[in-house]
């Protein structure tokens, strides 16, 4: 588990979400107020994220895992939606984007701190291998917050073993942890209308992590397929993964999405002559290029 707290001057000016105007700048924010101002985010502004970090996976999965949830200034949440069981899947990822209400982020934030982020304390480490922790981000009144908790999904009632070594008051915390992590993808949650309403996302930039291709009996014979965009393999990825990273941005990246729908993780993409599997992940809203991918984990 690990919780780290930077400065909030860092965000300016970036201010605390309004529950009556997101985006509107007030100009008494936090003048010769005694309380907590009332203050706004930006657009593109991550205000909440959960993800996934660790875990027993490829070099190639891990640096182009998604979040599970991004809640953005202007009320976007863009989530991962319902995965097929197919095998090879598809080539893109099922990202789901919905909105949800100036007040429904501030309530969302509130929720976050209210189960822990940024106040809890050691939440210990339950006896379990190759397990993902899931890290909570909240950009709050008093700086960006993160919290990082071992197997948390694996633990509670339902899993006793997983609790093995924790103290009451560990597993009491966890247990608030889970189920706020929960409620994100319940039909009652805080996010449940932006999930009730949600639609296909559409990025205008994607990171192409490539790699040899290697054939795979398993998956039948896969068609190739022109690479649309930039050489690959690209900029190295990590150390000594045998990982290249290219983005592909602007018209390639529409020709990308077009190829990209009809094609599979283990379509054979084709650049300058060399077959290459290529894992395409979609960049979000405060992601520019391959370099943001350095902070999956």
């Amino acid at each position: 588990m690990r919780t780290s707290r930077s400065g909030w001057l860092a965000l300016v000016p970036l201010l605390m979400l309004t529950a009556s105007a997101c985006g509107q700048q007030g100009d008494a924010a936090g003048a010769g107020d005694a309380g907590t101002p009332e203050m706004s985010y930006s657009a593109d502004t991550l205000v909440f994220r959960m993800d996934y970090v660790g875990g027993f996976v490829t070099p190639a999965m891990r640096a182009t895992r998604l979040p599970a949830i991004s809640v953005y200034g202007d009320g976007r949440v863009i989530s991962e939606g319902p995965v097929t069981l197919a095998y090879p899947g598809p080539a893109l990822p099922n990202l789901q984007q919905g909105t949800i209400s100036a007040d429904e982020v501030a309530k969302l934030v509130e929720a976050a701190r209210a189960a822990g982020v940024g106040t809890v304390g050691d939440l210990g480490t339950p006896p379990v291998a190759d397990v993902p922790s899931t890290r909570f981000i909240v950009f709050a009144p008093g700086g960006v917050e993160e919290l990082e908790v071992n197997a948390l999904a694996v633990g509670g009632d339902g899993n006793p073993a997983a609790n093995e070594g924790l103290t009451a008051d560990q597993r009491t915390a966890r247990d608030k942890l889970r189920q706020f992590a929960d409620s994100l993808t319940s039909d009652s949650g805080p996010l449940a209308s932006a999930h009730a309403a949600s639609q296909p996302y559409a990025p205008t930039a994607v990171a192409a992590v490539a790699e040899p291709w290697v054939a795979n009996p398993e998956a039948g014979k896969q068609p190739e397929v022109a690479w649309p965009g930039p050489a690959l393999p690209g900029a190295e990825v990590g150390k000594d993964l045998g990982l290249g990273c290219v983005t592909v941005t602007g018209d390639q990246a529409q020709e990308l999405l077009t190829a990209a729908a009809d094609a599979t993780a283990v379509t054979p993409w084709v650049s300058d002559g060399k077959r290459w599997t290529v894992t395409l992940r979609p960049l979000l809203p405060d992601e520019t290029d391959c370099a943001d991918l350095a902070n999956n984990g």
